[in-house]
């Protein structure tokens, strides 16, 4: 089955603007997303959808090839819908801009996954680390099933618990790592609006769960680090040179 990268860029941020083009070690943070997926899926089949041109130039000059989309895409899932109405695979994967530690190998487990069965949706998770804070509204954690199909996404610290004694011992965080067909897109699209729970969560996976499909999440490299806010990029920076020894 053929499968492609569509890594959804907005330059009009509501919480960082201008995010995607941010310097990363000297780097726009959509290049380094752009990069990490090419050793995935092959750099011709890596596209940024974005709606700015200036994220677009900063792309094609880097020798990646841009989609251009809507400026009233609700979510980076909206977009990726539109962009996969001009290019043509059986598997698309969207992988979030502001993902630069994603694992290459956790991109190929999804399409893997994804192949083996066209008919699950298939969403990455990682256990939350050190560090990190489970009560972070930026960071949405995911409940499971015990053969790993979502039950519910949110920015809340879940699984909850009455009795002190069965409190989670950690919690799954997503990774926005996505396996779609185009039908599975064109569905979400076609919903036409943010689902009740998607827009109180702001997480727009919730919106298949509205559509009753299933969501089969998987475990990915652990460490990995999304910036979301300007105070994120410091960490993150951090991580990359302890990665790539710069």
């Amino acid at each position: 089955m053929t499968a492609c990268v569509i890594i959804p860029a907005r330059y009009a941020s509501t919480r960082y603007p201008g995010k995607p083009l941010v310097p990363l070690l000297g780097k726009p943070m959509i290049l380094w997303v752009a990069e990490l997926s090419a050793r995935a899926v092959g750099r011709e089949h890596v596209y940024v959808a974005t709606e700015d041109s200036r994220i677009s130039e900063v792309v094609e000059n880097a020798g990646f090839k841009a989609l251009m989309t809507s400026s009233a895409a609700l979510t980076g899932t909206d977009r990726l819908a539109e962009a996969a109405q001009m290019i043509d695979y059986d598997i698309y994967v969207n992988v979030q801009g502001d993902e630069p530690l994603v694992n290459p190998e956790d991109i190929s487990r999804c399409v893997e996954l994804k192949a083996a069965d066209p008919s699950r949706i298939v969403n990455g998770f990682a256990w939350i680390g050190e560090g990190e804070d489970p009560h972070s509204v930026n960071i949405p954690k995911v409940i499971t099933t015990e053969d790993d199909v979502m039950v519910y996404m949110s920015r809340l610290a879940l699984p909850g618990f009455k009795d002190p004694k069965y409190a989670p011992e950690r919690y799954k965080k997503q990774v926005c790592i996505y396996g779609f067909t185009r039908e599975e897109l064109q569905a979400f699209q076609g919903f036409g609006r943010k689902g009740t729970l998607e827009k109180s969560e702001d997480i727009e996976i919730l919106r298949f769960q509205e559509l009753g499909r299933k969501i089969v999440m998987y475990e990915t490299s652990p460490g990995t680090m999304a910036v979301d806010v300007p105070e994120d990029v410091a960490p993150v920076e951090a991580a990359l040179r302890r990665l790539w020894k710069l």
